[in-house]
């Protein structure tokens, strides 16, 4: 008879976020990322989107009632080393989530999702200021695009020299550290990482691929992923940037638009 050997969990990590039903973003994208850098993907379903690669056809929030409880099964039995947050659509579900998220002692990842990589809007206009009052101020860091940052604060950045304008508007909001995501920019992809006082520049190689569906899902729960695995927040974010960047440059075609990063590119 042979003895049963219990096997150690690897570090665990919740997502909270939307379903992309072509597999390239949202809570798909989260827990590929999860699994590729050795922890454990767990996710908490906000909303469902018809999505493939020429957009979002169409999406649906889940009750709050239902978020909430998913939440509660999640962190009341099994707990996370680290939480990330993206798409959540309604001002009921950012407080759903921001409440909960509240009393988390877990360090906390916020991608605040307002539009898709095709343009289409995620998060309802009135929601904005939920996610501003509420959920920004519970995050450890919060990975805004330009465009985020310019619908939560009103800065406008045309070039790299606005990124600590931006850094300091959205730092203002609450989060302990702010992801300034400069990949829109002319020139060489740079990121601004800023904690109030002291800033961290990211750049990576601009790739010839137009297949980055995925890339701010993933980068978020990359950076959540090695916070779970124990690493400080500027090392977190430099390697989530590095396998996003490998991430994209193995990017895929995928029907007839813009296809994935590439989860398992290593």
């Amino acid at each position: 008879m042979t003895d049963l050997i219990e096997n150690q969990a690897p570090p665990l990590v919740l997502t909270i976020a939307g379903s992309d039903s072509g597999g390239g973003a949202g809570i798909q994208a989260d827990l590929k990322t999860m699994l590729a850098l050795g922890t454990h993907g767990m996710s908490v379903i906000a909303a469902v989107t018809a999505q493939n690669s020429l957009g979002v056809q169409g999406y649906w929030e889940l009750p709050p009632e239902a978020v909430r409880a998913q939440l509660d099964s999640v962190l009341s039995d099994i707990g996370a080393h680290a939480i990330k947050t993206g798409m959540l659509a309604s001002t009921a579900l950012v407080e759903t989530v921001a409440e909960v998220l509240a009393d988390a002692t877990a360090p906390i990842v916020v991608d605040p999702v307002g539009v898709s990589k095709h343009g289409d809007p995620l998060l309802a206009p009135d929601a904005v200021d939920a996610v501003r009052s509420a959920l920004l101020p519970t995050a450890t860091v919060a990975t805004p695009n330009l465009w985020e940052v310019e619908q939560l604060t009103g800065v406008k950045v045309v070039d790299e020299t606005g990124l600590r304008e931006a850094a300091e508007a959205v730092k203002a909001l609450g989060p302990r550290w702010v992801l300034i995501k400069g990949g829109h920019l002319p020139g060489e992809p740079a990121d601004l990482l800023f904690d109030g006082e002291h800033e961290h520049r990211f750049t990576a190689p601009r790739h010839n691929n137009r297949h980055t569906h995925g890339t701010g899902c993933t980068l978020a729960s990359a950076i959540a992923s090695y916070l779970a695995r124990g690493e400080d927040v500027p090392t977190a974010v430099a390697k989530a940037k590095d396998y996003v960047t490998g991430a994209i440059a193995a990017g895929f075609p995928l029907g007839s638009g813009i296809g994935p990063v590439n989860h398992a590119w290593r």
